[in-house]
């Protein structure tokens, strides 16, 4: 398993987010972690990330544990938070070549990855501007370059195509798609079933800090009719269409 997270638990004072949640993404999967809004989904990537330490539970990332080797661990990811925000004074160009940097890229790999992704992101017209002078939707594209900048072996995101147009939403689809066809292991957390659909083959719903279902797309749609608990939430998702 390239994530392999177990009996996660996390309360918030007297709020339960996460109940005992497992996730297993094997190397090279790709996986929608759905549920509807409040569900733990936000959480679930926050801890996988390191960025939240759960009151209990493990974290294996590509076979490093995330509290024990921690720099390791993060190393191989990209991670995509829900309302990311790149660096608002730098430029777009300065944002990715900070980040490549930090992650002690090599410098000609890292001109040549900035330069693909200021094109395959349509962000070219941007790259000397101040990130604090773009709209929402292109400050999410460069949230996403950072994320991806590196080739993480394992790439989490959050909401990924929160404030993006119909035809920058389909670029990042193709993009992501191809990203996992070369290997790389995915976990999508969206709550909108569509975007679920077309970028992962594999599926884990929770609700209410609680797994009620993991398996393959196509078998979710047979179950999905017999599981009055699934289609409950497959509902509530279609609904947010």
């Amino acid at each position: 398993m390239c994530i392999d997270a177990s009996d996660l638990r996390k309360n918030y004072g007297l709020v339960t987010a996460l109940d005992g949640l497992s996730v297993k993404v094997p190397c090279g999967a790709a996986m929608a972690l759905i549920g509807p809004n409040g569900a733990g989904k936000t959480t679930t990537l926050r801890i996988l990330a390191g960025l939240l330490r759960p009151d209990s539970g493990s974290v294996i990332i590509n076979g490093f544990n995330m509290y024990e080797e921690p720099m390791k661990a993060k190393a191989v990811l990209g991670y995509l938070p829900e309302d990311a925000s790149p660096f608002l004074t730098l430029t777009v160009r300065e944002n990715m070549e900070y980040i490549g940097a930090l992650r002690r890229m090599d410098r000609a790999i890292l001109m040549d990855k900035v330069n693909y992704l200021l094109d395959e992101l349509e962000l070219r017209e941007y790259e000397n501007s101040q990130v604090a002078r773009l709209s929402r939707g292109n400050r999410q594209k460069v949230a996403i370059a950072l994320a991806v900048l590196h080739d993480p072996k394992v790439l989490l995101m959050d909401e990924p195509l929160n404030y993006l147009d119909i035809p920058t939403q389909e670029r990042v689809i193709k993009m992501l798609n191809a990203m996992h066809s070369r290997g790389t292991t995915i976990l999508v957390s969206t709550h909108i079933m569509s975007i679920a659909q077309r970028l992962a083959d594999q599926v884990l719903i929770i609700n209410k800090g609680h797994a009620i279902w993991s398996g393959s797309m196509t078998d979710l749609a047979g179950l999905s009719k017999n599981d009055e608990r699934i289609e409950e939430v497959v509902a509530r998702l279609m609904s947010d269409e």
